[in-house]
This record gives C-alpha cells, structure tokens and sequence, in this order.
C-alpha cells in the first residue's frame, strides 16, 4: 500500500482527491502549505461584520483540519512563506514594474507545490504526491482534464517532466459538479465552500489596494491612440493589463476603450476605441521556454487561461527563443503571460510573451 502526500488546502476539490486516493486502498496524509502571511505584510485587516475575524489562511487551514479529520486521515502544515516571498512574489512585483502582465500562479506550481511541498512529502515517507488540480498524468506526459471547464494545464505547463513523476491528479476524470456531488455524499463541511479566485496571495481583495501596499502609485496620462489626444489619467501602469476594458479610469467614458499599450519611460497609458486594429497580432517571441514533449511545426497554444485556443505554427525556436505564428489575428497577446502549447488533448509546455508582431513589426504594447 503506497504512501500519498495530498496537498490539502481547505478546498472541495484537494479534499475530495483525498478522498478518492483513500478509497482506492492508499495511505493518504495531508499536508496544508502556508505560502503567505497576510497579517505579517499589513495587507489583511479584517472586517468582523462581514465575518472576516481571521485571516483567509488560517480559515483556510482550519476548514482544511476539519476536512482531514471527517475523511480520518492526518494533516501535517508547513510553512513556505519566505520561499513563495523570494520565488514567486517578488518575480511579480518585478514584471509589475516592466509593464508586463505576470503569471504567478504557475510560479507557485513550478517552485513551490511541485518543487519544495514534494520534497517535504517525502521526508514525511511519502511515494507519491497528489493535489486537487484538474489534470491528467499518462505515461508521464500531461494531459487535459475531462472538465475543459476546470482543467487546469494551462498553470501546470511550467513545471518539468521530472516534476511530473510519481505525482497523481485524481480528479482528472471527475467535472466539478460531480466533485461536489461526492463531497456533499460524504458530507464534507467543505463541500458547499466556494472556489477560489484570482491570484492566488490576493483572493477576494480589491487588486488595486493591495497592490498599493507594494508599489507606490504613479499616476500618468491616457491616450487614445488613434488621435493622440490625453482623455483622462490612469492610477499607475500596474493596474492595467492589455486588452483590459473595465475600470480603465476613464470618468463618464459611455464608449468602449480597451487598453492597447504601455509606454512605461514615459508613464502613458494607451488606449484604443471597439474592436481596434491595435489589438489584434500574428505573431510573437516567446522566452522562458519549457518543453514536456516535442512541438511539432502545426499545433495550438492559449494565450491566456480563459482563452480561445487557437492554430500556431512554429516558425523558428532555439534554446532560449521561439518565434510562433498564428495564421489568424489573435487578441490581446500580453507581454509576461504564458503562451501553454497543444497537440490534441496533450499538454507540451509553455513560453513566456516576450514581444509581439503584425505584418513583421514589433508592436508597442510595451516601450
């Protein structure tokens, strides 16, 4: 009988992987990541009246105590606060800083749950690790998850194929709906829990507040692209991603102004109206490469998570570098976003926006 480590975070889905590992005949221990501490960085101040009394890790822990001990499997805790401040967080502060539009969470992935929470699975005698992502390992390749809905590849493309062995994803072949439906017949106290959302450190808190607690506002003008005239001021080039429409800052604005570029030198904030030609490319450089398996010339890669995928072509890659094109004009293709590659259902690996073209010239998203 194999010994699993299942990272347990408070949640439905890693409980219910729990669950179904031990049902399976393992022995199943959990173990709860306490990756940062929203006291100790005076960005969490509580709000009692809307039942906030503790801070968002440590309820998240104790419905994670609670789950273990319905499911009678025990739940260790570790602490990788200052490993996630050096790996993760301060990498996205830095992109911040660039203009760029960074990926956290898949950092996480790559440093921490399959890097640093492995390790600390195995000095507690473990021979196999597991987590409540929706995915699917087969014959040490990554796969989607049969919920297209949930699948989470797109965060797992960064991790390496080492990282890959002897890790299980048992809720691969489960949807959420059915996830819930066996925590509900098991009678979880976390089955009724809402998922998660955003970034991970940030969760339900206003991005651009706690962003103030890091980087200091700098305000700057906004222009509209096309006639080069200021329409209003932005509250720092941070808070703005490509392609972003909401709260643009635009006061009164009843038109529809996307965000299509960032001279960051200059702290302007540029804007385009409707569907604009500046948001629309056919090709990129990607960097940071990760490969889990072989690009063949045609594939298809997702820009962003929620993303349509889309055909690719390969033109040129090299160790550092692949330049990719897209024979139909994608969206919003944003500098420090991954670019996850596709053959079918498997999961290849990913790159890292670095610059964007159309019609063979570098765009400005970013000077």
């Amino acid at each position: 009988m194999k010994k699993v480590i299942v990272g347990i975070s408070g949640g439905v889905d890693s409980a219910v992987a729990a669950y179904l590992l031990k049902k399976e005949g393992y022995q199943v221990e959990g173990l709860f990541m306490r990756n940062w501490d929203a006291t100790l960085n005076n960005d969490y101040l509580g709000n009692p009246t809307l039942g906030e009394s503790i801070c968002p890790q440590e309820q998240d822990y104790n419905d994670a105590k609670e789950a273990c001990r319905i499911l009678d499997i025990p739940l260790h805790r570790v602490d990788f606060i200052k490993e996630y401040w050096d790996y993760v967080f301060t990498y996205f502060l830095d992109e911040l800083k660039k203009g760029r539009t960074p990926n956290p969470d898949m950092l996480c992935n790559k440093f921490i749950k399959f890097d640093l929470f492995k390790k600390e699975a195995f000095k507690l005698g473990a021979e196999l690790i597991a987590t409540g992502h929706y995915a699917k390992v087969i014959d040490g390749k990554l796969y989607k998850a049969k919920d297209q809905n949930k699948d989470r590849t797109y965060f797992l493309a960064d991790i390496s194929r080492d990282q890959l062995e002897n890790v299980l994803f048992p809720l691969g072949e489960y949807t959420k709906p059915e996830v819930r439906e066996i925590a509900l017949k098991i009678g979880l106290n976390v089955a009724k829990k809402k998922d998660s959302t955003g970034i991970c450190f940030i969760g339900e808190r206003h991005y651009q507040e706690f962003i103030k607690n890091y980087l200091k506002p700098n305000p700057g003008d906004i222009i509209d692209v096309e006639s080069g005239k200021i329409i209003g001021r932005h509250t720092g080039l941070m808070n703005y991603t490509i392609g972003q429409r909401r709260n643009v800052g635009l006061s009164g604005d009843t038109e529809r102004h996307y965000v299509c570029g960032k001279n960051v030198e200059k702290n302007i904030l540029y804007v385009a109206f409707g569907d604009s030609d500046y948001l629309y490319s056919d090709a990129c450089i990607l960097d940071r490469i990760n490969l889990l398996g072989e690009l063949p010339k045609n594939l298809t890669a997702k820009f962003r998570y929620r993303g349509e995928e889309i055909p690719v072509q390969v033109e040129k890659i090299t160790d550092f570098e692949i330049y990719l094109k897209y024979p139909t004009l994608a969206k919003s293709v944003t500098p420090g976003q991954a670019c996850v590659f596709y053959d079918g259902e498997e999961c290849l690996g990913c790159g890292f926006i670095k610059d964007v073209y159309k019609n063979g010239e570098k765009l400005w998203y970013l000077s």
